[in-house]
């Protein structure tokens, strides 16, 4: 028993991969749409009473930061040096 298979014939669009693609889109936004609200809500709570506050990388904190490696200032020339060279 054999099946023949055609060959094919290029790119055509599929209409029944698109219905079906744009069927499960919908049900997805039935389904999330009404919900949306809730998960809003759960956010901003969230962020509101239990996540953490970031530290943000300012200049000021950087500035007056006690462990930050400070680069000395260059030592001037002195006469003996001047005349050395």
């Amino acid at each position: 028993m054999s099946t023949k298979v055609s060959e094919s014939t290029g790119y055509v669009p599929n209409i029944q991969m698109s219905a079906f693609g744009y069927v499960m889109a919908a049900i997805i936004a039935i389904v999330i749409l009404p919900v949306l609200p809730i998960i809003v809500l759960a956010w901003i709570f969230w962020r509101a009473f239990v996540a953490g506050d970031e530290v943000e990388s300012r200049y000021e904190t950087w500035r007056t930061d006690p462990d930050r490696l400070r680069p000395s200032a260059p030592e001037p020339e002195t006469d003996d040096d001047a005349e050395d060279d």
